[in-house]
Parts: C-alpha cells; sequence; structure tokens
C-alpha cells in the first residue's frame, strides 16, 4: 500500500495530460484542484472525489462516503489505474463544480 506522499506523485502521473492540475497538502493528506476548482483529495481512505454526475457514469457501483467524520460524503476513485477513464471523468467533473470561494483579507 502507497503512503499519502506516493498516492499524490502516482495520482499526478496519472494526471499528468491534464496541464492544469495540481495539488496542496492538508492536514496530513492532499487536496487536487483542476482549473483551479477541487475535485478531490486524499484523506486516510485513499484518493476521493467530489460527488458529480461524471464520478457517477465513470464509477456506477461507487457509494459515497465521507472522508472523515463531519465531512460531505464523496465517491473513492476506483478507477485510478485507468490513466485515460480517470483523465476523462476530471475533465467532465470539471463544469458540474463549484467555482473556488475567494478568500476574505483581513484588516
Amino acid at each position: 500500500m502507497l503512503d499519502n506522499k506516493e498516492l499524490k506523485d502516482y495520482i499526478m502521473e496519472q494526471l499528468f495530460d491534464l496541464k492544469d492540475v495540481r495539488n496542496i497538502p492538508m492536514m496530513g493528506g492532499y487536496i487536487f484542484y483542476y482549473k483551479e476548482k477541487i475535485f478531490g483529495g486524499i484523506y486516510g481512505n485513499g484518493f476521493m472525489v467530489k460527488i458529480t454526475e461524471a464520478g457517477r457514469k465513470y464509477m456506477p457501483d461507487n457509494d459515497a462516503e465521507p472522508p472523515y467524520e463531519g465531512a460531505k460524503p464523496m465517491f473513492l476513485v476506483t478507477i485510478l489505474e485507468d490513466r485515460e477513464l480517470l483523465q476523462k471523468m476530471v475533465k467532465e467533473m470539471y463544469d458540474e463544480l463549484p467555482e473556488r470561494a475567494l478568500k476574505k483579507k483581513r484588516r
């Protein structure tokens, strides 16, 4: 089993062709962005993505579960090994994802 850093590196390799994917470390895991919209992250359970119609299309047998207590449910990614399918899903998810919230400036 891969540790979080190895999993992050593997996911970035799988999504390399999309170009606009980045990640940031967050509370022991990683948050993933595509064109500056958050689409998923690495949590204790593994790599999970937000619930979208694209996610349902590419992972139809997937049940949503929260990545941690009190969080909104997400899909555990089951197509990680299929680079082409994973990239298609992330691209199609983009229009369904909310815009990134702007940070308020401190006074």
